[in-house]
């Protein structure tokens, strides 16, 4: 599954005509300074009819979206019908769409890119933040007052992108951070209360370790790690030691948990390309389709077969 690159955002919300004034900054100096913008959602259902609907994919880039309305958000492997105020966090990571069920949307939305942020986060890491988690809450419903509370700062964003004034884009990036943390803030409370003992640190660095060997975008890739004992390995511990670390912060086994991410894996190119079942099961390690199929099964209870139907 390729990244949808910058560029295919423009073509299908920017007139062609801006995008060749320079909208864009040239490849190596979005490289540099990275880049951001923001966008009103009522302005872009004005030609909702004869728009195509969004593909499902990943973005190199990440985008936090305040949307009002009936929709349907669509990540990774789950699908959410959303109605009234939602505030939607989405990374490079994890493929996604949304669909509009009408043209009755409002709100606004902001793209950009890692790089935009590095000058001003204050060692801040996007990634690891559970707002843009694939296994964490990226959708948060709001209330009117909480809307209306990071509506005033996407306005304050729309106002300073139009602006003059030379140091706008380190005011952007203030704006940005406190919408991050605003969206940290409205999170569930488990996820909002960061420990830093040794275990929770080792945890940290497996489930990244485990998201990192991830998308698979080619039948030809395969899984570098992919039992126990390689993440163990990697991660310098014995197996013993991450296996009782990860059943504590986590309430799951090691193998449980690369199971679960597996099997996510499984189901998203089961539903989001024309891979074989064979190539599927070779692409995530195992050693022949029985095996993948009662691993899925015993994951999902289905068989592949019936659940890409």
């Amino acid at each position: 599954m390729k990244l949808r690159p910058l560029e295919e955002l423009y073509t299908k919300l920017v007139p062609k005509a801006d995008a060749a004034a320079g909208v864009l900054p040239p490849p190596d100096r979005r490289r540099e300074i990275g880049h951001f913008n923001v966008f009103n959602v009522a302005d872009l259902m004005l030609d909702y009819r004869n728009r195509p609907p969004m593909t499902f994919d990943r973005r190199a880039f990440y985008k936090i979206s305040l949307i009002r309305g009936r929709s349907r958000i669509e990540y990774a492997n789950q699908g959410l019908e959303a109605a009234g105020n939602n505030l939607w966090f989405a990374s490079h990571r994890v493929p996604y769409r949304w669909l509009p069920h009408d043209q009755a949307q409002a709100g606004y939305f902001c793209v950009f890119t890692e790089e935009f942020l590095r000058p001003a986060n204050g060692g801040l890491v996007l990634h690891e933040l559970p707002v843009f988690q694939p296994s964490g809450c990226p959708v948060v419903a709001l209330t009117d007052e909480e809307y209306a509370a990071i509506e005033v700062i996407f306005k304050k964003m729309v106002q300073e992108i139009a602006s003059s004034y030379a140091y706008k884009y380190d005011l952007l990036r203030a704006y940005l951070l406190e919408l991050i943390h605003r969206g940290q803030q409205l999170q569930p409370a488990p996820a909002r209360a960061p420990t830093h003992s040794a275990g929770a640190r080792l945890a940290a660095l497996f489930a990244d370790l485990l998201e990192r060997q991830f998308p698979l975008e080619a039948p030809q890739q395969q899984l570098r790690l992919r039992t126990a004992t390689d993440y163990a390995g990697h991660l310098a511990v014995h197996v013993n030691h991450l296996n009782r670390v990860l059943k504590e912060t986590t309430g799951c086994t090691t193998t449980a948990l690369i199971g679960g991410r597996v099997a996510q894996e499984a189901k998203l190119l089961l539903k989001q390309t024309n891979w074989t079942t064979s190539e599927i099961a070779s692409s995530l390690g195992f050693a022949d389709v029985a095996h993948f199929c009662n691993f899925f099964k015993r994951q999902t209870g289905l068989v592949p077969g019936a659940f890409r139907e």
